[in-house]
């Protein structure tokens, strides 16, 4: 049984995160979606709160589960027995910083392989930063996150306000 980890800080998931995961629970028999500390980012939502809009966008796929990880991304992989990274490419400029990830990581552990995903062309532009961007002027989210997410992150937002 192939086993692989999806992971990020998806603060928010977007509709282009749901691409990769529903594209990536059709070529691996289970896929982990995790929630991994990145600390040259400040999240808006918490971990929990994250989890909990991961696993409402997950519903549907039957093969697909969320969780929260710690440490490096490659030793919760092997924690979890995932023998692949799955990684979402926008443009270039994503492909070089995977690049020296998935790089690093094969030298950390050459048993997990780094698979990635290009993105879906209507996706391309589509990030949480964005997404914040957007939510922060009041702009309409409907094409940028799920259905499931949208009330959580216009929330989130008068919150801060």
């Amino acid at each position: 049984m192939k086993r692989a980890m999806y992971p990020g800080t998806f603060d928010p998931i977007t509709t282009g995160h749901r691409d990769v995961i529903s594209r990536a629970s059709n070529l691996f028999d289970e896929v982990v979606v995790v929630i991994m500390q990145n600390p040259n980012k400040k999240p808006l939502f918490s971990e929990r709160e994250r989890l909990n809009m991961i696993n409402e966008v997950c519903k549907p796929f039957m093969n697909v589960s969320c969780t929260i990880g710690t440490g490096l991304t490659v030793d919760f992989a092997k924690q979890i027995h995932a023998s692949v990274l799955i990684r979402g490419i926008r443009a270039v400029m994503d492909y070089e910083v995977e690049l020296q990830q998935a790089t690093a990581n094969m030298i950390l552990n050459p048993k997990i392989e780094t698979i990635f995903l290009l993105t879906k062309p209507e996706f391309s532009f589509m990030s949480s930063s964005a997404v914040k961007e957007i939510a922060s002027n009041k702009g309409d989210l409907r094409p940028f996150v799920p259905a499931e997410v949208l009330k959580c992150v216009q929330d989130k937002f008068k919150e801060v306000k």
